[in-house]
């Protein structure tokens, strides 16, 4: 097997891509053979190094391309959503269920711990991950919704934390209740928010003067 005929090199590189998320998610990074991804994609294992230089290159491209990006979906079905609103919608999903392509950032993690194939890319993955959640903690931040003395990287950093544990606790090794997690993420997000001042505080220029002219 070569190229497809009347298949364009994109068209055969999504091909790729889509193979390799099933079989990564079925018989995980060590299980899966090169060979096994193209049999797949129905091309030729040299089609396939045509487009990636090594299955742990692959594994993260298909990591960023069939992953979940509830993030970006999110905010881009409903651009007037708090970016807070948004952080807690994707918080209560987490200890959902996922599907099979959900796992696949499982392999890469693991993976990347031992073979440095994946671990460059993964790196790169991970750093464009938290860069788009450090924005999105910015411009909450200009636009009042959290403390512009937090670190938006230390933020970003925190729901990393958050998003890469919580596929690797799955509900069936031990799960949480709807409503007591989102409690708890309510009063968490809400300490993202600007500080007020105690009772009794003035705020602002009145504090200089008292209140009074």
């Amino acid at each position: 097997m070569g190229r497809i005929a009347g298949v364009t090199a994109a068209e055969t590189r999504e091909r790729l891509l889509r193979a390799a998320a099933d079989v990564f998610a079925e018989r995980g990074y060590d299980g899966t053979r090169v060979a096994d991804i193209a049999n797949a994609a129905g091309v030729s294992n040299g089609a396939l190094y045509a487009h990636f230089g090594s299955k742990g290159e692959l594994l993260v491209a298909a990591l960023r391309t069939h992953g979940r990006q509830m993030l970006a979906e999110l905010v881009a079905a409903d651009p007037e959503r708090s970016i807070t609103e948004s952080l807690l919608i994707i918080g209560r999903w987490l200890p959902k269920r996922r599907d099979a392509r959900g796992h696949l950032v499982v392999e890469a993690l693991v993976a990347a711990r031992r073979d440095a194939d994946v671990a460059r890319p993964m790196h790169d993955y991970m750093d464009e991950r938290a860069a788009v959640l450090e924005e999105l903690v910015r411009a909450a931040q200009a636009g009042g919704e959290m403390d512009g003395a937090l670190s938006p990287n230390a933020i970003a950093h925190f729901c990393l934390l958050l998003a890469m544990g919580s596929v690797l606790v799955p509900p069936e090794m031990h799960g949480v209740g709807d409503e007591e997690w989102s409690a708890l993420l309510t009063r968490v997000v809400a300490a993202f928010a600007p500080a007020r001042p105690a009772p009794g505080e003035a705020a602002g220029p009145e504090a200089e003067t008292g209140g009074t002219r």
